[in-house]
Parts: C-alpha cells; structure tokens; sequence
C-alpha cells in the first residue's frame, strides 16, 4: 500500500505544482458545494491517480482531489466524494487516500459524513461535531503487518478526535450562531439502512449518531498522528425514530440543504486555524 501511495503522492505533486497545504477535507454525502464559496486551483479525477481505487458511484460523490484557496488565501485540499467499504472494497483501500494524504505532508483532516440519528432528542437536518466512535463494521484498517516507521502496532485510541480542533469549531460556531450537538458516532458497514433492533442496539452502546464511514479513515489518521476533527451531518433519524422509509436519495436532499451552513462552519473553522 506504502508504494501505491508513494506512486499517487509522485503523480498528485505533478499536477499540483504548488505547496501541498497541510489541512484537508473530506466531503460527504451530499455535502460537495463547499466548492463553491472558496476558489478552485486545479481538481484531479480519482480515476487518474495511481492506486486510487475505482470512482465512487455514490451519489453525492463527486470523485475529485481539487486543490482550493480561502478569502484568506489559505490553501486546502478537498476530497470530494470518499470510497466505502460497502462497494466491495478492502478497510485498507478505504482508508488508502488518508495514507497518500499523509505523505503529502498534510497533517490535519476535517472529515464530514452523512448520518442517521440514534438520538431522540436530534432532528433531522441538525450538525453534530463528532467526540468519539465506535467501530461495528466487522473489520479495520490496521490488520496485517505493521511497519513500525510509520506508526505502531497497537495504536492508542485514548483521543481519536482531537480536543484543539473541537474547541475551536465550538468557538466558530458559537460565532456564526450555528446550533449544533456533540456525541459518538457508530460505523456499520452497510449498504442496508439499520432495523430498528440494530438502532436500538446502537442506542444501548452509546452511539448518537449511526453511519456506513469515517471510522476507518479517523483510524488511520491517528496511526499517522494527524490531527482529526469530523462533523456529521444528521440527514435522517434512524429506523424507529423516522416515520418514513430510507432513501438515498433523501439523505442527499437533506444534505444539501444544510449544505451551505455546514460549508461556511468548516471554511470559518480552517481559517482561523
């Protein structure tokens, strides 16, 4: 994987001629339009870089690497769209763009995601910043051989989402009047919208949150000691909470209106970091 990786980083740097900045986000399920209040400096197609696994078919996953510019003149790089251990692929290529992220010399990740609510007292619609998770997906990154030049084999998780980070995008929010929650996350690992005995099992373990992501990505963030602050974006309460059934495409119509306070949070958040 480290030499797919070293290929991507080779190929990356030659499109982006410029200095890699170190801060990236990951967007979710229909939270792309972050493109559209900061200035784009060049995109590359997931397909076109070596070792990427094949462009997600998600929808609301747009599958480029974009390099963007604040008003501050910050620079960020975007994920825009993720892959998913659903879509068949391994835990490790899942979390593969986090390892290129690495060698690039970014060392701080902002990571959204679209997620169902455990917790009867959200709404859809509503923002949670996310404090811990839990990982019910069956799998992990980190199983195999370790090289221990890059980070250890056990790999503490006292602090998965750093503190720093978490107060300054309750300082932020506080500021743009954004209401948001704080709680645990839970990753399942999908495609099947959760049964109401799953939801309440999820309940039971202290999730507040449930979703089919970021759980393998935040991991490998933190065996590479990057800094991690993730977001959820709460687009549906979970199977009985909601008096509807689940669609996709709902939740990307969900997203994408609170899409805009969402995208202005996290620019704020960047530009004061």
């Amino acid at each position: 994987m480290l030499s797919d990786a070293e290929d991507a980083v080779s190929y990356i740097k030659s499109i982006f001629k410029s200095k890699i900045p170190k801060v990236a986000v990951i967007l979710g399920s229909g939270l792309g339009d972050f493109t559209k209040i900061v200035k784009i400096i060049d995109t590359i197609k997931y397909k076109d870089i070596p070792g990427f696994p094949i462009c997600s078919a998600v929808e609301g996953h747009k599958g480029n690497l974009t390099l963007a510019m604040m008003d501050n003149g910050k620079q960020v790089l975007l994920m825009e769209g993720r892959f998913h251990y659903y879509q068949g692929y391994s835990a490790q290529q899942v979390a593969f763009p986090i390892v290129v992220l690495n060698l690039l010399g970014v060392d701080t990740i902002i990571i959204s995601n679209a997620a169902g609510g455990c917790n009867p007292a959200f709404k859809q619609g509503d923002l949670m910043i996310i404090n811990d998770h839990i990982n019910m997906t069956g799998n992990h990154p980190l199983i195999g051989d370790n090289n221990s030049n890059y980070g250890p084999r056990f790999l503490d998780q006292t602090q998965p989402y750093d503190l720093a980070l978490i107060s300054k995008a309750k300082e932020v929010a506080q500021k743009l009047n954004i209401k948001f929650h704080e709680g645990v996350y839970i990753g399942l690992s999908g495609p099947t919208y959760e049964t109401k005995a799953e939801v309440r099992m999820c309940q039971i373990l202290g999730a507040d949150v449930v979703g089919m992501s970021t759980v393998y990505e935040v991991i490998m963030a933190n065996y590479f000691n990057m800094k991690v602050l993730a977001i959820s974006t709460i687009t549906n309460m979970a199977t009985g909470l909601s008096k509807t059934k689940h669609e996709h495409h709902q939740v990307v119509e969900v997203a994408n209106q609170i899409t805009a306070t969402f995208s202005n949070w996290v620019k704020q958040i960047i530009e004061e970091l």
